[in-house]
């Protein structure tokens, strides 16, 4: 977790300034489900490999990025996301200085390097090395239809007593859909916002259980730079206030559901 939190800090300071990537960490520190860091999860061994690969990345440290991505890419199958940050910050580079330096070559074929192993590495255990990996994930329910599951659970809830809560969710997909607009507006540059929508769309249009929704979203830290931006201009006292509040209501729902069913 800290060092996720030094890698999101050193992107946002870097784009933005030292008060912006303070609060962008303590944001990503105060999420509900940032409980999840506790426990047996790779999310936040995922966000530093992350966070550090697309600071590489404006850094234009082709060959630590690419590394970073390949180990990604071992962690999480949303590896693929920081892979395509990788590849798209690449092309703009090579586009804009009209050659492809060695340095992009090798951090852009490092890339794929650590999820394609896994892959395969799937594939020979399985004894299928072409569906290997698709079987073990639909073995745990998990899949990607274009968010048709989500929609239908979404629906059910606001068609039967849980209308509040399919009301809240629905709220809640359009608070996300918002912030990617503001990431747009804001100008952030392209790998961040090809890596940010990646994890977005995989992780609200998979079939599996909705309550890992939420922290399959947590490696999504760039969505929170716009709000970081905008606190950065409040005093530090109303601004401390704030995040504490936020803070304390967050660990509330956080225990609430953890010692319940799952998120609600």
């Amino acid at each position: 977790s800290l060092a996720a939190a030094w890698g999101i800090y050193a992107v946002a300071e870097r784009l933005y300034g030292a008060v912006a990537g303070v609060t962008a960490v303590a944001l990503w520190a105060v999420l509900p489900v940032g409980i999840v860091q506790s426990m047996a999860y790779s999310e936040s061994l995922f966000t530093a490999l992350a966070a550090w690969a697309l600071y590489a990345l404006l850094r234009e440290r082709w060959v630590v990025a690419g590394l970073l991505a390949s180990l990604a890419g071992l962690t999480r199958p949303v590896g693929m996301a920081v892979t395509a940050a990788v590849l798209v910050g690449v092309a703009l580079a090579a586009r804009r200085e009209r050659r492809l330096t060695p340095a992009m070559a090798a951090g852009a074929l490092l890339s794929p390097l650590g999820a394609g192993a896994y892959v395969v590495w799937v594939g020979a255990r399985t004894g299928d090395p072409l569906f290997g990996y698709l079987s073990v994930q639909e073995g745990w329910g998990n899949g990607f239809d274009g968010g048709l599951a989500f929609a239908r659970f979404i629906g059910s809830l606001l068609a039967g007593p849980g209308f509040w809560g399919g009301l809240g969710l629905v709220a809640g997909l359009a608070l996300l859909a918002w912030l990617c607009v503001r990431c747009v507006r804001q100008g952030q540059p392209a790998v961040l916002l090809v890596y940010a929508g990646i994890v977005v769309v995989l992780a609200v249009c998979a079939s599996g259980y909705f309550g890992s929704k939420p922290r399959l979203l947590l490696p999504a830290f760039p969505l929170l730079l716009p709000l970081a931006v905008g606190l950065a201009r409040w005093g530090a006292v109303r601004r401390g206030l704030l995040l504490a509040g936020v803070g304390l209501l967050s660990a509330g729902y956080a225990g609430f559901w953890l010692n319940a069913s799952g998120p609600p």
